[in-house]
């Protein structure tokens, strides 16, 4: 499905990290991972697996949530993000997406994108540049340009969050849960926009998404999480292939498709922890 080349440099580096919220709760129990310089590499797992978590600390935004990382480090482009704030590190070219398509609800569509360029300083004509570049990419947006956000689809909203990231002139982006409520054809659009993105504006991508089938398509590497922790990594035309990932997260055996019912054993079973 994909095309893409991600290069050996690596951009994002997850050293065993270690998350506690409220002084108490362990979310995240020695995560690792890395994102190279124009790849495509997808963060699942199950509902609170860990992977929002995961995009959070990177981002610094864990501290509005009593969240901190109490193990392990983040380096982006071999510096450490530890002290930064989320406007510091969208500075550095890494800026998250947010789950739920968070928008102002009371702006326009265009004035939604607007926002995201607030930390630029290339001038007017540059970020005129770069919204005529975003309305390339999401077309829609260009029609519904005037329509207060909160009165757009789901799948518009959604549309319009990825484009005021890229407003920013992002290096990498932080996508969580890209196709959360939205109809599979519309997931599709998404997941489509995004491998133009990758390919032809070469922006690295780290996407958190329970949608393991149509994740493993598109991206070039995958973890998968489980209770806080990488239970299993690998190329994802491999993961696509591997018989635990296609039955208990693609719902797969060598029997054929099973249902939610019988795939639920595998937290007894779990053969790459064995």
């Amino acid at each position: 499905m994909l095309d893409g080349n991600p290069t050996n440099e690596t951009l994002l580096e997850v050293n065993n990290i270690e998350v506690i919220y409220n002084h108490v709760i362990l979310v995240l129990k020695g995560v690792s991972l890395s994102v190279p310089k124009g790849g495509i590499i997808a963060l699942l797992g199950g509902n609170g697996a860990g992977k929002t978590t995961t995009l959070k600390a990177i981002s610094q935004l864990l501290h509005s949530e009593r969240g901190e990382v109490t193990k392990g480090s983040i380096e982006y482009r071999g510096q450490s993000v530890s002290g930064l704030n989320p406007s510091d590190l969208v500075k550095r070219g890494v800026i998250q997406v947010m789950e739920g398509r968070h928008c102002f609800e009371h702006l326009t569509i265009e004035e939604n994108l607007l926002t995201g360029s607030y930390t630029r300083r290339d001038g007017a004509a540059a970020v005129a540049a770069d919204l005529d570049k975003v309305y390339t990419y999401f077309p829609r947006l260009r029609e519904r340009r005037k329509s207060q956000a909160g009165y757009t689809s789901g799948g518009e909203q959604q549309m319009c969050a990825i484009g005021r990231a890229l407003m920013s002139r992002p290096e990498t982006i932080l996508l969580d849960e890209p196709s959360m409520g939205l109809a599979p054809q519309l997931v599709e659009e998404i997941f489509g926009i995004v491998k133009d993105l990758n390919e032809k504006e070469g922006v690295s991508f780290l996407l958190a998404e329970q949608n393991t089938n149509v994740a493993l398509r598109f991206a070039h590497y995958g973890y998968i999480l489980e209770s806080g922790r990488v239970v299993m990594d690998g190329p994802a035309a491999e993961l696509r292939e591997n018989p635990d990932v296609k039955e208990f997260y693609l719902g797969m055996s060598d029997d054929g498709r099973k249902s939610f019912r019988d795939t639920r054993s595998y937290r007894r079973r779990k053969r790459w922890l064995s």
